[in-house]
């Protein structure tokens, strides 16, 4: 199971890396103009830095956490890297994943990105993302569904969430200085975060 959430690790990684210009150029528009150049170098890093030999999939996606927190720049790097380790902490000496298991560390990785950034929904975060996908995938799994109804449940919300996140002004970050000249673009945090959430549904189903 350690390689399989490896290779998952690394199909996430590669759709970072071939959307990079796609999210540079969503940051461009209301932001620093770096977001897919700094995911894209910190998933080149998780990747090659893995232990991929760890049985323990609590430690496989620690060790990916820091290396993201120390490798990507901008507020990006903090975010995701934290996410990573609050997952890590619900998954730590586990070596397979349940449907509850992952519902578990989505929620914990929420519970650290909304911590380490201050941020709530609404804000024109990738939580504007991540929060509706986790409702989504908490009501499909409740409903009888398995892994991967969930997902497909959670990567409608996540896109419904950064479609929403055109509608609405940054109040958090460098966009938050655009004000109301942020309405009617799309959030490139929020861009990432369901292009990873595609990544892990694509992965599981294929």
């Amino acid at each position: 199971m350690s390689a399989r959430v490896y290779e998952c690790l690394k199909y996430i990684g590669e759709k970072i890396i071939e959307n990079r210009e796609y999210l540079t150029n969503l940051d461009r528009e209301i932001g620093d103009a770096d977001h897919g150049v700094n995911m894209a170098r910190g998933y080149t890093a998780v990747i090659e830095k893995a232990d991929t030999d760890n049985p323990d999939i609590g430690g496989i996606l620690k060790k990916a956490g820091m290396t993201l927190l120390s490798t990507v720049g901008g507020a990006s790097g903090p975010l995701y890297g934290t996410a990573y380790m609050e997952a890590a902490k619900v998954l730590a000496g586990k070596e397979s994943i349940t449907e509850e298991d992952f519902g578990k560390a989505l929620e914990s990785a929420i519970a650290g990105i909304q911590k380490r950034g201050k941020s709530v929904k609404g804000e024109k975060t990738m939580l504007d993302a991540l929060i509706p996908a986790f409702d989504a995938y908490t009501q499909r799994i409740a409903e009888g569904g398995g892994l991967t109804d969930g997902l497909e449940c959670a990567c409608k919300a996540a896109e419904e969430g950064v479609e929403y996140t055109k509608t609405i002004a940054a109040t958090k970050g460098r966009a938050s200085y655009l004000g109301e000249r942020s309405i009617g673009h799309q959030d490139p945090g929020a861009t990432s975060a369901m292009i990873t959430l595609k990544a892990i549904r694509d992965f599981i189903k294929g």
